[in-house]
């Protein structure tokens, strides 16, 4: 996702220090939030997205919209 171009919805809450949007309109169409990935060892596994997922750098996951 293009975070640089993004347009942020409300800001339901934080996590890790990163806020949490209800949604994000980007450049590849409208994310809402789904939910917080699982941390694994150092980080957090790419194998937790399903298709039409994002997740950012501190593990907030986001699918796009129907």
């Amino acid at each position: 996702m293009t975070y640089k171009h993004a347009h942020y919805g409300e800001r339901i809450g934080s996590y890790m220090g990163e806020p949490i949007f209800a949604s994000i309109d980007a450049p590849e169409g409208h994310f809402v939030f789904d939910r917080l990935a699982r941390y694994v060892d150092d980080g957090y596994p790419l194998d937790q997205l399903g298709r039409g997922e994002v997740m950012s750098p501190a593990g907030v996951v986001y699918r796009l919209a129907d």
